[in-house]
């Protein structure tokens, strides 16, 4: 249960990530109201997790997958150029998220 609930808090990470982006510096109300619900949700899973699961492992697997979906998004949107560089590091982000869930 915890692997799933630190999954979950990962996907809120990035989506608290791009609302932050999109707030511009908390001047609009709806993505500053999305930002501060997905931090809430997404750091009380990393906390939920954390208490099973080592710290080090729960805090990489949490930021990898928010940075890589966060990335991903970014790309889909526009709002950063894809490559195929880019592409590659990010599936090395994801086999390093793998490698420490087989690990544990």
């Amino acid at each position: 249960m915890a692997w799933l609930i630190l999954v979950i808090s990962g996907f809120l990470e990035a989506v608290w990530a791009t609302a932050l982006g999109k707030s511009e510096g908390f001047a609009k109300l709806v993505p500053t109201a999305v930002f501060g619900i997905a931090l809430v949700m997404s750091m009380g899973g990393l906390a939920y997790a954390m208490r099973t699961l080592p710290v080090g492992t729960s805090y990489a697997v949490w930021v990898g997958i928010g940075a890589v979906l966060t990335v991903v998004y970014a790309m889909l949107t526009g709002d950063e150029t894809a490559s195929m560089l880019k592409i590659a590091l990010l599936f090395l982000i994801v086999g390093g998220v793998v490698g420490l869930k087989l690990a544990h």
